[in-house]
Order: C-alpha cells, then sequence, then structure tokens
C-alpha cells in the first residue's frame, strides 16, 4: 500500500505536464488535444529546409556539417523520449503571432559542445551559459529561414516567434508540446560524426502550416468523425412538418412511445442540438411539440489578449552578427570601499586605501559597468593584464549588478 509519497519518476512527469493519474495537464484523458496537421506538407516544408540548415550551421561553425534526409513524423511525448539521450539541450522559440503554438528544439550535449567549440575557438567540457548562448542563435538562424520559408505562401502575414530559451536538463523535465505533434528529425554529420537535432512543432501550429501550405482543402481530411457523419446524413426535408437544418448528433432515438409517433427506426443522424431553430414539427403523426431548442444560443468565444511582450521580427533576432564589430568598455575592479566625505577630504600623498578584495581574491571583469566574469591580475611584459578564470552566471549577474 502507498504511503502517499511520489517517487522522481511521478516528479518528473508531473513537471513535464503530464499526470500521474492518466491526465495530461489540460485535464483530458489521453494524449491532449487532437489536431489535424498533414504530415506530407511538414515531411516537404523539412526537404526544403535541408540545405538552409546545412548552410546556417557551417555559416555559424566554419566547419562542413552534411544534413541527410530528415524525417517528418506525428510524435507525442512518450514517442518522442524515446528517441533522445538522458540529457539534452532544448531550445523554445514559440509561434506567438500568425501561427499560434508550441516550438522546441532539442539536440544532444555533445553536438551543443561541437558547435560551440568550432564557432567560438574555445575548448569547452560542459554545457554552461555561452554554449547555450551559441546554441540559441544557431537556432534562431534555422527558425527565421523556416519562417521565410512558410512566409512565401503569401498566407500568414506577421509571422513571429518568442526569443528562443535553451537549457541544458534531463530529457523527463523537458515541457513538450501537448498531445500529438509534428516532429522532425535532421540527421547531421560532421567527418566521422553522428548528430541529430529534433524540431518539435506543436500540433496547432502544425495544423495552422499545413493550412499556409495549402494542405487540408479537402473537407475530409479535416474534418471530425461526428462532422463526417453530419455531411453524410440524408435529406430530413421530406419529414412532415420537420426543419431539421443544422442538427447534427443527436445519435439513434429511442421508441418513445409518443401517440402516433414512431421514432425508434429513425437513424443516427449524429446530429447536434446546439443552435437548432424552433422545430415545431409533426413527425410520423405526432402532435405538434412547439419545441424551441435553439433558445438563441450565444456565439462564446475566448477573449484573445494581445501579448505584452514585444516580440522581435526573425531577420531582428538573426542579425547579431551587423553588431559584432561595435565596442563597448570593459574594466578590471581590483575593489571598493566606503569613506567619509571627512576621510576624502583628508587624502593626500601616501594614503593607504584598504579595499574590500583579499590579497590573492579574483577582481571583477566588467562590460558596461556589468560585471560578466572573474579573473586574476596578470604582467604581460610591462603592462597590467587580468586572466579570466571564472564566467558568471546570469543569476550571479544579477546578485553582483545589485
Amino acid at each position: 500500500m502507498s504511503d502517499g509519497a511520489i517517487s522522481q519518476d511521478e516528479i518528473d512527469a508531473l513537471l513535464s505536464g503530464v499526470s500521474i493519474d492518466g491526465l495530461n495537464s489540460s485535464g483530458h484523458v489521453g494524449n491532449g488535444p487532437s489536431y489535424h496537421f498533414d504530415v506530407p506538407t511538414i515531411q516537404k516544408l523539412a526537404d526544403d529546409l535541408k540545405p538552409k540548415l546545412e548552410e546556417n550551421i557551417n555559416k555559424t561553425t566554419s566547419a562542413s556539417f552534411t544534413c541527410e534526409a530528415p524525417v517528418a513524423e506525428a510524435s507525442d511525448r512518450d514517442r518522442t523520449l524515446s528517441k533522445l539521450p538522458e540529457v539534452v539541450i532544448g531550445v523554445s522559440a514559440d509561434y506567438n503571432a500568425g501561427i499560434k503554438g508550441a516550438h522546441l528544439y532539442l539536440l544532444s550535449p555533445e553536438l551543443a559542445l561541437k558547435i560551440f567549440q568550432l564557432a567560438s575557438s574555445e575548448e569547452a567540457t560542459e554545457v554552461d551559459d555561452m554554449v547555450l548562448s551559441v546554441v540559441s542563435e544557431f537556432i534562431a538562424t534555422h527558425i527565421s529561414s523556416e519562417i521565410t520559408q512558410i512566409d512565401s505562401t503569401g498566407k500568414v502575414p506577421g509571422l513571429a516567434y518568442a526569443t528562443p530559451e535553451s537549457l541544458n536538463e534531463s530529457k523527463a523535465m523537458i515541457m513538450f508540446p501537448q498531445g500529438e505533434f509534428a516532429l522532425i528529425s535532421y540527421p547531421l554529420k560532421l567527418e566521422d560524426n553522428a548528430y541529430t537535432l529534433w524540431e518539435c512543432i506543436g500540433g496547432d501550429a502544425a495544423e495552422g502550416i499545413s493550412k499556409a501550405f495549402g494542405a487540408g482543402n479537402d473537407a475530409s481530411a479535416t474534418l471530425s468523425p461526428v462532422d463526417l457523419g453530419a455531411a453524410a446524413m440524408p435529406d430530413m426535408g421530406a419529414m412532415a412538418g420537420g426543419q431539421m437544418g443544422g442538427m447534427q448528433g443527436m445519435g439513434a432515438m429511442p421508441n418513445m412511445g409518443m401517440p402516433g409517433g414512431q421514432m425508434g427506426g429513425m437513424p443516427n443522424m449524429g446530429m447536434q442540438m446546439g443552435g437548432m431553430p424552433n422545430m415545431g414539427m409533426q413527425m410520423g403523426g405526432m402532435p405538434n411539440m412547439g419545441m424551441n431548442m435553439g433558445m438563441n444560443v450565444p456565439n462564446i468565444q475566448q477573449l484573445q489578449y494581445p501579448s505584452l511582450q514585444q516580440s522581435l521580427s526573425a531577420g531582428e533576432q538573426g542579425n547579431i552578427g551587423l553588431i559584432m564589430d561595435v565596442f563597448m568598455e570593459m574594466t578590471v575592479e581590483l575593489g571598493r570601499t566606503k569613506k567619509s566625505i571627512k576621510d576624502i577630504l583628508g587624502m593626500g600623498e601616501g594614503t593607504i586605501i584598504e579595499l574590500d578584495k583579499l590579497a590573492g581574491e579574483p577582481v571583477d571583469i566588467l562590460v558596461n559597468h556589468k560585471p560578466i566574469a572573474k579573473g586574476e591580475v596578470v604582467v604581460i611584459d610591462e603592462n597590467f593584464g587580468v586572466r579570466v578564470t571564472e564566467i558568471l552566471s546570469p543569476l550571479e549577474r544579477v546578485s553582483d549588478a545589485g
């Protein structure tokens, strides 16, 4: 009998948006909402992006990666997890204008380190903020190519995405799109090393992309089974006094035992009652029931709030190279102290000022007065210099700036 505690796997599942009782985070049983995206259309998009991916990664790294034939498929969280290494780099860049939906890239730490080492000409043995930053920039260039491809349809004006956010985490902790989504696998090779870049496109975003390329124009490709049942429903206008327009989803009606009317033989009409007009009908001798089933049902729509976060266009996010030659002020701070005005006015030649740092303690390296690293003072010929010994994490930068 359980003692009420949950295992680490169950904790990971909860943090990833999957409940331990079979419900997903939206409260529905199963894998989540159902979407109608066209896998061949997503495959065609991936094929068109293959040479662009090669160009982007080789431009970032100055290397000679080759991309083999990508594979697009419908997948979900469990099926995707089975393809991934235990630890992955996740880069989230959701579509937030024109098309909206989750958008996630996944790659191994080995590929992330290789991209960083080639792009920066620096050795790295573990994934840190600098590695994640370079990977995010590379992913941004690929998304820009993808947006350009979708824009070429002319059907998705103002297409944009959120600023890429990267993390290095266990695959069980990654927030995947809900339900079924489109998964594209890009096999990459560099010399004798093989890697894979995975792209997860949320079902709603994949559906929007499919429609942009003209997929799903056939009603049978996108209608639900209930809708298809309604489309195949025979003309009910011949029924005495009956206005059946708009009825969908009632199912096979039982014999109601009404005077003069046996409704048990009525076929399953796949009809639904919402929005049905005042019927006032006589069916098979049944007295006029005067049923007003429509009741002026209002058209309820979800309120769409505008995004409060100003998103950058794909071109702006991919053009970091335009400012690479801009100079910024870099300073090295030996230490600080506080003195009263009296002490400052009393200073003269030979006055010794004691700082807040111990002898041999690392000095602070600042860019535009913001701390980014720590180092040790060295002498180069006759000039002072500083050797970087530590790159500060974002949290440390904020705390040091305060």
